[in-house]
């Protein structure tokens, strides 16, 4: 990253809104259950699965968690009436974690079970390493009851191949990321390359304990090595995808796509999409430099 993107980074919190809302337009379906819907809609026609996610974190006291528990019915009443291709997704702490881990499972097992009866699926997303050992403790007890559930992994953290292979037997799906989450170097790897080979080798161990493993990445070099392993340990379409960030390379999941592989697309909505696309601006220098352009009114 330059200088320039550099300095943007500190100024992106005061971009006025009536800019930045365009712009997150490219990674968010907008802030309504029927935005998200939509785009299900629409990359269900070209040939993708989705998953539904509301935005949000951090939820304080037991009345908030339980008010993003109806939200989620709503969005698995509406994903279940398209009968298209797509699954919910929720923070554990959008679900009251910092408040109470009692409370999150309790929430998880509420939206768990209301999922089975629709015939969805449901997966326990992972945040920073604060919370790890309780999403991990959540997740073993969400999952003794309902099979119906999955897990993320970070390849970020060091403790990932013992948290892997500490989960309990029986049916798997874990969905397994880098980790967007910057931890401190003694818990974590810090070098791309090291971050790399530590996914391959998670998805490795995964796919050997009987796993489905959902690779989600937009790295090209790490997918190239994913496929030739998916190759040598002789896996079908029915044991992996791979899962991508709506608006983030779309011409990867086409190539994809194209050679026969599942692919999946994050589709999140609500109106806490600030937050989100500040972050994927992070990513994304090219894009910084037109907002830049925009606020300055220079193009």
């Amino acid at each position: 990253m330059g200088v320039f993107e550099k300095l943007v980074l500190g100024v992106l919190p005061l971009v006025p809104k009536p800019i930045m809302r365009p712009v997150a337009q490219r990674y968010v379906a907008g802030e309504e259950l029927e935005d998200a819907l939509g785009k299900l809609r629409t990359l269900a026609g070209a040939g993708y699965s989705g998953i539904i996610d509301i935005l949000g974190e951090d939820v304080e006291g037991e009345a908030q968690a339980r008010e993003v528990l109806a939200e989620y019915r709503r969005a698995a009443d509406g994903v279940h009436a398209t009968g298209l291709e797509a699954y919910v997704s929720v923070k554990p702490t959008h679900f009251g974690l910092r408040t109470s881990e009692e409370l999150a499972l309790g929430l998880y097992r509420e939206l768990a079970a209301y999922c089975q009866g629709l015939g969805l699926f449901l997966r326990v997303e992972m945040e920073d390493h604060s919370t790890t050992e309780a999403t991990l403790r959540i997740f073993e007890a969400l999952r003794a009851d309902h099979q119906n559930t999955g897990l993320v992994l970070q390849s970020r953290l060091l403790r990932t191949p013992q948290d892997i292979a500490a989960l309990a037997p029986g049916p798997l799906s874990v969905r397994m990321v880098k980790g967007i989450y910057l931890e401190p170097a003694d818990i974590a790897h810090t070098a791309a390359d090291d971050i790399r080979d530590a996914f391959l080798a998670c998805a490795r161990q995964l796919f050997e304990r009987g796993a489905y493993v959902s690779l989600a990445t937009h790295d090209d070099l790490l997918a190239e090595r994913l496929l030739a392993l998916i190759a040598e340990l002789g896996l079908g379409p029915d044991r992996y995808e791979f899962q991508v960030l709506l608006g983030v390379q779309e011409p990867l999941w086409a190539k994809w796509r194209e050679g026969g592989h599942p692919v999946r697309v994050y589709v999140p909505f609500g109106p806490e999409w600030l937050p989100y696309s500040l972050r994927r601006l992070r990513k994304n220098p090219e894009i910084l430099r037109h907002v830049v352009r925009a606020t300055l009114r220079l193009g």
